[in-house]
């Protein structure tokens, strides 16, 4: 049966198309490519994550103290590329392994509280030990208004263009476009999947601004710059944000009630120690 001479055409593309590779580098194809495949595994192996970084979270299951068990385990996914030193980064997706510490249910008349810490990154199988604190926490609705455009799109307006409001306030101008706070300053950009921003201090809040000479960028998620505490969970608060002793063990309670955390709610977790 013949051949046809788009098929022949293509075949020819394709072969040549590797012959050229070959030539270009310094070794087979193949072992090109195992190289390339595994360079990301080995560098994950001995990641440095250093402290300051922020980590954007989303809670893949909810707890609550009414019927939490210690020692119970809790995974969230990091939701967008976070950008380390060196062109490293942790990679959108990866998991945030971490464990209830101690749990008090409220009961009738008392207040509810729950312990947890997030000390565990992994990357594509590979397990990067870390400590962790909380800077701003939000329940899931909130997390679904700051994705969603303040004005629906016009006919052929990419959604990407669109202007969304961060959780905490903070503006985006679409992917590409500017980021800018209550006072109007530009503090980043909009990225796909969420924002690259300079970290900064709310007025009277106890959450921290850069924490390192070069006030790198980092990555926020739906956050805004300086969003810290509690957003969208009446009567929740952050107790302990383990920045202190017991480093690394985050604290919520909630007054005369349970406290609840919903699966997909957000979370901005600060690297304290690797």
């Amino acid at each position: 049966m013949a051949i046809p001479k788009l098929l022949l055409a293509t075949r020819g593309l394709f072969f040549g198309a590797l012959v050229l590779m070959e030539g270009m580098g310094s070794g087979p194809i193949g072992a090109q490519t195992l190289a390339q495949v595994c360079a990301p595994a080995r560098a994950y192996e001995s990641q440095e994550i250093p402290a300051g970084t922020v980590l954007p979270v989303r809670l893949d299951h909810g707890f609550s103290s009414k019927n939490a068990t210690e020692g119970r385990r809790i995974t969230g996914r990091i939701m967008q590329d976070v950008p380390l030193p060196n062109h490293d980064k942790i990679p959108q997706g990866a998991r945030v392994l971490g464990t209830i510490v101690a749990v008090t249910n409220a009961g009738a008349k008392g207040d509810g509280s729950i312990s947890f810490r997030f000390d565990r990154i992994e990357i594509r199988h590979h397990t990067i030990p870390v400590v962790t604190s909380l800077r701003a926490i939000a329940g899931f609705m909130e997390v679904q208004f700051a994705q969603t455009p303040e004005i629906s799109p016009g006919f052929g307006t990419p959604y990407t263009w669109l202007t969304t409001r961060q959780i905490g306030g903070d503006e985006v101008y679409g992917v590409g476009g500017p980021v800018t706070d209550q006072w109007s300053n530009n503090v980043g950009k909009g990225v796909f999947g969420g924002v690259l921003v300079h970290v900064r201090t709310h007025p009277g809040s106890k959450c921290r601004g850069p924490m390192d000479a070069e006030d790198r960028l980092q990555a926020l998620w739906v956050f805004s710059s300086d969003a810290c505490g509690v957003y969208g969970m009446t009567g929740v608060t952050i107790a302990h944000a383990g920045r202190t002793g017991p480093l690394g063990e985050i604290v919520l309670t909630a007054d005369h009630r349970d406290v609840l955390v919903r699966g997909a709610s957000g979370l901005l977790l600060r690297v304290a120690r690797q």
